[in-house]
Order: C-alpha cells, then structure tokens, then sequence
C-alpha cells in the first residue's frame, strides 16, 4: 500500500489548472452536464422539485469538504473495525461519507484532555501512524492528499480526499525543525494557541516566527480557541489564508471558540474560511440553528469566507438530524429553503476550501523562492 509520502496521479501545478479542471467531476447521471444544468440548459438547483432533490443533485456535483473530523483517535480503542463497509462504533464511515456527498475531510489530529505534559509530539507522531494505517486498510474509499491537486485528484478517482490537520501547536514542542517534519509527513494545518508564544497577549516574536514558517511550507493557521489578540496578529502577520475550523457566531451564541463580528468581518477581508462546526454547544440544538448560524457568517464575512465542519467523532454532542454526514443534504436544502443561490452553496461546500488549500500552495512556492528554512530559536526571540 501507498505510505504517507506517495503521491500518485500527479497533477498540474497551481496556477496551470483551469476552472474547469479544478472542479470536481459531476454525478453519473446522464441529465446532468459539468457546468451544473441539465441537458436542456436548466439550472441544476432547478432542475428536480423538493428541496432534499435540489441539494443532493447540488451536492452530487459540489460535494462537501468537511473542515473537521475526530476520526483518527477514534479507531485506537476499537478491536477491530470497517470503514469500508459501515461501523456503527463511530461516526464516520465510507457508506455515510457518500450518502452524505462528503468529497474531503480534514482529519484532526488534536490530543485528548489530561495528556502528560511532554507527550505532545510522540502522541501526535502515533496519531499519523494511525491514519496510515487507516488510510491503507481503506484504499478503495480513501486517499491522503497533500494539495489542492491532490483533493480533486482523490475526487476523481471516485476517493474520499483525507487532508492531515489540524494538529495541535504543543506538537512542535517549540521547533520549528518539527514543523517541518510534520508537514514532511502530510500535516496540513496546525491549531495556534495554548503555547507560551501563542496565547491570550497574541503572538510573541517566536509566535510570529513560526507564522512565517507556516506559510513557507504551505502550513494553514487555524484559529479556533485562540485568544482574539492571536487572531488579529496573525490575520495582519499572514501571507495565507487562515482557517477557524470549529468557529460559528458569537453574536448567536456566546460560546468563547465562537467569533464576534469585528473578527469574522476581519477573517472576511483577510480571504480566510470560517468553518461552522455541526455541535450543539457552539451553534445549538437544531439543524436550524446551524443554518442560523451560515447565514448570519454569510453576511458579517461574505460568501467567500464560509465553509462547514462536522466535528463528527470529537466527542462533541450534535443537533438533530446532523449526528453523521448522512445530514449534509437535509442542512443543504435547508439553505435551498432560506433562498441561498446556487453560487453560494457551491463556495459553502467545495469552493472556499479549495481556494484556500489552492493559495496556501501558491504562496508557499513564491516564498520559498525568497526565504530559506528558519533556523530561529525560541530562546533567542523570547528570551
């Protein structure tokens, strides 16, 4: 099987693709053509009559990239498991992932609470063996994606696209040399904040140091649980789009992951992608409190700046009728029912995210044109 460091079916780089290769490919279904319209010109949102039949023929073309999957800690307290086939002992499967037109996960790689202090990087060091090894029990359903590229290739190739990250920032354990391994090993995205250089005063030198370095590799910042002087530092530091993978709207619930507008109007003009989680403590108890939820980040950031996490296996409870990705559709036509345009929808799902995997490619070979690995020292910035 496949390790952590192939990449097969390369594609062309970023920037080399056009609109048309980046999308992904459209259902089977003969009645539909891949500019979204039936054969007869049609609009596809129109095209069937319920809301449900609207959002599946949506999804079937712009399947969802789900910000937010606990799954990798879940299997290592199962005997024995089948995520090709269906199990019920967790959320996420390849059956749900399809029912659900779940194109791309992002697989977290967060610790659980009450760690020993200093296991930080063995514990995420066993978290990517184990997605290796879950990735090749399951070839057939899934594929590790390292880039934009790669999602639409694993697309394509009929694959759910795994995507490593978030990992947690205690992993470093202060170097920037491990930053670098871990990205060397498929990390995609690291969670800032809980360090002494990332904390409630923001960024400290060493902080804005491995910002620099993040965006070097093409290394995503996610901001969910920091502090709001760490957001607006690395909101104005980063040359990337950030992401706030499990962050909905303070002004709807006051929960403190949550961010309240002046942040996500920021996020908005910086081009980054708030992920909504599907939890009940974050954005309630019902599928429309979710929908709330979109809406009110739609209009404070813009339709460009939202996107959709499911949180499913993180041991957080959900809202009715969002328990697994079998949901997405129902949440879909939700947003179909409220007047939501198809353009919008099709950003919400796939787009935004891909835009933001996109750039993060982009920026991170224009400036490794320019800027050599960092070799700063925590001790030598903050002292």
């Amino acid at each position: 099987m496949a390790d952590l460091h192939d990449e097969p079916h390369t594609l062309p780089e970023v920037g080399e693709l056009d609109d048309e290769a980046q999308a992904p490919p459209v259902t089977p279904d003969a009645r539909l053509t891949a500019e979204g319209t039936t054969r007869d010109g049609q609009d596809l949102a129109d095209a069937v009559g319920t809301p449900l039949e609207r959002a599946r023929a949506l999804l079937a073309a712009h399947p969802v990239a789900d910000g937010y999957s606990g799954l990798p800690w879940a299997p290592r307290h199962l005997p024995w498991y089948d995520l090709q086939l269906g199990e019920s002992a967790v959320a996420t499967d390849v059956p749900r992932l399809r029912e659900g037109h779940v194109g791309a996960l992002l697989w977290s790689l967060h610790l659980p609470e009450g760690l020993a202090a200093g296991r930080a990087v063995g514990a995420t060091l066993e978290q990517l063996d184990l997605v290796r090894s879950v990735i090749a029990a399951h070839p057939e359903g899934l594929r590790l994606a390292r880039s934009a590229g790669q999602v639409i290739d694993a697309r394509n190739c009929g694959r759910v696209a795994v995507v490593l990250g978030p990992a947690t920032a205690a992993a470093l354990d202060d170097s920037l040399s491990i930053l670098r391994v871990l990205h060397s090993l498929g990390v995609r995205v690291l969670t800032l904040g809980g360090t002494s250089w990332a904390g409630e005063a923001g960024l400290t030198r060493f902080g804005e140091e491995v910002v620099r370095e993040m965006n070097r590799l093409g290394v995503l910042a996610d901001l969910s649980g920091a502090s709001d002087a760490t957001v607006g530092r690395v909101l104005a530091l980063s040359k990337t789009p950030v992401l706030c993978t499990r962050s909905a709207a303070r002004a709807l619930r006051p929960h403190p992951d949550n961010l309240p507008d002046d942040l996500l109007a920021g996020l908005g003009a910086a081009k980054g992608l708030c992920l909504v989680p599907l939890t009940s403590e974050q954005t309630g108890p019902s599928l429309r409190d979710v929908a709330d939820h979109l809406d009110h980040v739609r209009a404070v950031a813009g339709p460009g700046c939202v996107g959709l996490s499911g949180a499913h296996d993180s041991g957080a409870a959900h809202p009715q009728g969002l328990t697994d990705a079998c949901g997405y559709p129902h949440l879909i036509a939700e947003l179909l029912d409220r007047g939501w345009p198809k353009t919008d929808i099709t950003l919400l799902t796939w787009g935004n995210v891909q835009r933001v995997l996109r750039t993060a490619d982009f920026t991170a070979r224009a400036v490794q044109d320019r800027r050599m690995p960092s070799t700063a020292r925590i001790e030598e910035l903050d002292g």
